[in-house]
């Protein structure tokens, strides 16, 4: 609601304040929305991104602790799963770019050579992790299937040796 001045062109800028704010906050809430796309998108990133996340975070909490991070810490500040950053530290670890530290304190990560992190492919999303996990679910699966068809089969024998034992009671009993 807006005060009703003597003046008309109070009137009008007081209104137009008003607009002006209710366009602000609905500009707001789109840039809400916007921001949570632009979320889901980042978490979608392929190796080649993540790699260099990893290794910028490395730098980062480095230049902020003074001291080398472990896996867990990187994992934390980039909100990743553990699973998945032990997953991207561990090829990198392959492909020469880090090194790892073990001491008391657990294994720490440093940078041995950041120019490797060119010859990762881009735009190849996390096909191996996926394929990973695929496997895993798959093997899971085989296993639970080997599980349930072993307790078929033991309650199967069990229903025969129980039918055998009722049968053998009942010509026991006959005999008598």
């Amino acid at each position: 609601m807006t005060k009703k001045y003597a003046c008309g062109d109070r009137q009008l800028d007081k209104i137009f304040e008003n607009v002006t704010l209710n366009t602000c906050a609905c500009q707001g809430v789109n840039s809400g929305i916007r921001i949570n796309q632009e979320k889901k998108k980042m978490q979608q990133k392929d190796f080649y991104s993540n790699a260099h996340l990893v290794v910028a975070t490395i730098r980062i909490i480095e230049h902020q602790k003074l001291n080398e991070p472990t896996v867990d810490a990187i994992c934390r500040f980039l909100s990743f799963s553990p699973e998945q950053g032990n997953f991207i530290c561990r090829q990198l670890r392959k492909m020469g770019i880090l090194n790892n530290i073990e001491s008391a304190f657990g294994i720490r990560l440093f940078i041995k050579d950041h120019l490797k992190l060119e010859e990762i492919s881009r735009g190849e999303q996390d096909s191996r992790l996926e394929k990973e996990l695929a496997r895993f679910q798959s093997n899971r699966e085989d296993i639970d299937k080997k599980v349930k068809s072993f307790q078929s089969e033991q309650a199967q024998k069990q229903k025969d040796l129980f039918a055998e034992l009722e049968k053998k009671l009942k010509t026991g009993l006959e005999k008598k």
